[in-house]
């Protein structure tokens, strides 16, 4: 019986403070609970059949409200509920933003033997976010990424990753990203269409990108956040190497999904202390 539900950012984080009030049709509070530190909302209040308005808050966030119905069983199951943050549906202020790479990553998963995945990401690597003051979809990004900074925790994997069969960073050792234009997909989420120049061959790429929102650092600047996904297939960037099991299936997948969670700091370099 009762109330069950997960608080998540729009990243996925639990909120751990997060408070779910409970309401009837006449909008008398009928049940309050607190999020555990998992994000996670259990209470046994028996509640009585029918229709309920549920309302979360958290400090930082913006409220988010539903409906709920409760069935014969007393149980109200309201799912996940995401929370933006205060003010993070607003997009962030036009002109130039710097990516940090202490708080970015830029990350690829490849399939392993048919049956799991390798992990890898790239530690060295720089960009910009230009947002366009009259249009958003002319706003422009610029990243470059050092391809000798590969790291998957295994040397000896790396090691063939930087040969020539796969990212040959001896004669590429920039893989680049320019944007070519930008198309609205949602709320909150976007199309990047840009040109991936990776092992030597450019390749139209579009990155689907999530707004996660823009806030205040500690530091007396301004910083937005976005994470953004796409993949790539191997052989369009005439990376053809794989080794064939006796079963048929490669070792290496042909596609690598590409990850990115960006943060980046208002302005056009990055403060000392970031």
């Amino acid at each position: 019986m009762g109330l069950t539900a997960k608080i998540r950012t729009r990243d996925g984080w639990a909120v751990s403070h997060a408070v779910v009030t409970v309401t009837d049709m006449t909008g008398t509070q009928v049940l309050r609970a607190e999020a555990d530190a998992e994000g996670a909302v259990r209470d046994t209040t028996d509640l009585r059949p029918g229709a309920y308005t549920v309302i979360v808050t958290a400090v930082g966030y913006a409220p988010a409200a539903s409906s709920a119905i409760v069935t014969a069983s007393g149980r109200a199951e309201v799912g996940t509920v995401t929370l933006a943050r205060q003010g993070g549906t607003e997009l962030p202020p036009p002109g130039p933003w710097t990516i940090d790479p202490a708080h970015s990553s830029v990350a690829a998963v490849a399939q392993h033997l048919g049956i799991s995945s390798v992990h890898g990401r790239f530690t060295d690597f720089a960009g910009t976010v230009e947002i366009a003051p009259d249009d958003v979809t002319k706003s422009r990004v610029e990243a470059v990424i050092k391809a000798a900074s590969i790291d998957t925790g295994n040397g000896m994997r790396d090691t063939h990753l930087k040969s020539a069969d796969f990212l040959d960073v001896e004669r590429f050792p920039d893989i680049t990203f320019r944007s070519t234009g930008v198309t609205e997909a949602g709320r909150d989420r976007w199309t990047v269409h840009g040109e991936l120049t990776l092992h030597g061959v450019v390749r139209p790429v579009d990155l689907d990108l999530s707004y996660l929102g823009t806030g205040a650092d500690p530091w007396g600047g301004t910083r937005a956040a976005f994470k953004a996904t796409t993949e790539l297939r191997r052989e369009d960037f005439a990376m053809n190497y794989n080794q064939v099991l006796q079963a048929g299936i490669a070792a290496i997948g042909t596609t690598l999904r590409v990850e990115l969670d960006i943060q980046t700091v208002q302005g056009d370099s990055l403060p000392p202390a970031a």
